[in-house]
């Protein structure tokens, strides 16, 4: 009898989907009012599935539908979306997402999710463009041969420098860029392409869970919470330093073992395969010429280009791809490729990056279904109710599961956010604690999960990888343990100063 082999992610994603889809049919459809902010008119549009109302922008219409947030958040453009008005929600005719939805989903996810897919595919070019020119590969030479010995602080300096991009603007979509450039580094200081992964995915993860300044979390909560987002800014900035700190001395500890015997490696069946893909360049004899240094310099500040962008320039997918798009082209030109080569070569390295594209339109599949099917709010509104009479501790920490669970539905962290705030952060003050309680158990709830949330971002890392789901669980599993208790202490004792 033949192994059973565990499934694709894309097969993962179909199956999670079909049971999306079942929850249709099982838990009720309903919807909170939201209300939105018109800038141009300056009013409010309460919207509800029968009908729009304009009402006029002042604070006491806020007070009036018992949001307790500033008028000034919205007059600011500090909340941009609709937001959900607290004790509106109504059940509705049931949405039942059949067989036909279910087989329409990956394609709706696919056509939704264009943005972040074009991004990935021209990422996909630039890389194949890169690996022509052979200056990755007498770069990644030079590298391994300058940190000979200490290759730990590689380790370091990726998980470090990309927790700062998570917690500063939210770093995550665009890390699918560094996958393909850092993994034969890794490789050609004598780690397995976990350790890549880990430092790359993990350094988001824990930066997004501990976001201090992140507009698309921190910030965005605490406006929609009603509150000051430096509450609670220094109890988030110590959980930065000491989960970073936790998961970095994971990974090391992890990579150390397999540069030491490489059979300890949870890919190692995976070793020649993932190698011959990547290219293993520690025996490359390739020189690092000036032309060479030139085009990693044009490379590099392609990255520079996109991160500056995006927290300073309000940038976003169209703007970051054009980046990539541009630097594939400069790139060809001084490397002398010629134009039938360039086009050819830009899109093979496309063609790799496809299945990626596939998998991140197939998850957000999934959202669609549960969009149609009217039940996330539903969720919502049985999930704020478990609170009730709760103790300070209990209910922080009650907060963190349930926004792991929530997150499994809705992985936005800033459509998380603008859902469930004005539900969520009253719950606070009947407990007795800040509001900032809750905002930190949404964080960390959503971070935490996101190591393994199969909604997320985590298949489509593992696609570009070529590791298996299992194999990934088998590595981060101890971590979100280590981290779940740590968080929880943290919670709990935060209540109570």
């Amino acid at each position: 009898m033949k192994k059973l082999k565990f499934p694709t992610a894309q097969t993962i994603l179909l199956i999670i989907a079909a049971l999306v889809a079942l929850l249709t049919w099982l838990i009720p459809s309903g919807k909170y009012d939201s209300l939105s902010y018109n800038k141009s008119e300056n009013t409010f549009f309460r919207i509800n599935t029968k009908e729009t109302t304009t009402l006029p922008a002042t604070q006491e219409t806020l007070n009036a539908l018992n949001i307790k947030i500033p008028l000034e958040k919205f007059t600011n453009e500090d909340i941009r979306k609709p937001i959900s008005i607290p004790n509106t929600y109504k059940e509705l005719k049931p949405q039942k997402q059949g067989v036909l939805a279910y087989l329409k989903s990956p394609v709706k996810g696919i056509i939704e999710s264009a943005d972040i897919i074009f991004l990935v595919l021209i990422i996909g070019g630039l890389i194949g463009i890169m690996n022509q020119t052979g200056a990755f590969e007498a770069g990644i030479s030079w590298l391994a041969n300058t940190l000979k010995g200490r290759e730990y602080i590689l380790i370091i300096l990726v998980t470090l420098l990309i927790a700062i991009g998570g917690t500063t603007f939210g770093l995550a979509e665009e890390t699918m860029a560094f996958y393909p450039i850092l993994i034969p580094i890794f490789l050609a200081a004598k780690y397995d392409a976990i350790v890549a992964l880990a430092s790359i995915y993990i350094g988001s993860s824990i930066g997004t869970m501990c976001s201090t300044i992140n507009p698309f979390s921190s910030i965005i909560a605490s406006n929609a919470a009603g509150i000051n987002w430096t509450t609670g800014l220094t109890g988030r900035f110590i959980m930065l330093l000491l989960g970073t700190l936790i998961c970095i001395l994971y990974i090391i500890r992890y990579a150390q073992k397999v540069k030491k015997d490489p059979t300890k490696s949870i890919i190692y069946d995976q070793k020649e395969a993932i190698e011959k893909l990547f290219g293993n360049t520690t025996n490359s004899n390739l020189k690092l010429t000036n032309r060479f240094r030139f085009i990693l310099i044009i490379f590099g500040l392609c990255f520079v280009v996109m991160i500056y962008g995006v927290s300073q320039l309000d940038w976003w997918f169209i703007e970051m791809t054009t980046v990539f798009l541009v630097g594939s082209i400069l790139i060809g030109i001084i490397a002398k490729i010629k134009e039938h080569h360039f086009v050819e070569t830009f899109v093979k390295g496309a063609g790799d990056l496809l299945g990626v594209a596939i998998i991140i339109g197939i998850a957000r599949g999934v959202t669609v279904l549960m969009d149609d099917g009217l039940i996330s709010d539903t969720l919502l509104y049985y999930t704020s109710n478990i609170t009730n009479g709760m103790n300070k501790g209990l209910f922080a920490n009650a907060m963190l599961f349930i926004y792991s669970g929530l997150s499994f539905f809705i992985p936005s962290s800033s459509g998380m956010a603008v859902l469930t705030m004005p539900i969520m952060a009253p719950l606070a003050d009947g407990v007795g604690v800040g509001r900032e309680i809750v905002i930190n158990a949404y964080q960390y709830g959503m971070g935490l999960f996101a190591f393994i949330n199969p909604t997320g971002l985590i298949l489509a890392s593992l696609a570009i990888v070529k590791v298996g789901f299992n194999k990934w669980l088998k590595f981060v599993m101890p971590l979100v343990i280590i981290l779940t208790v740590f968080t929880m202490l943290v919670l709990t004792v935060s209540v109570y100063l």
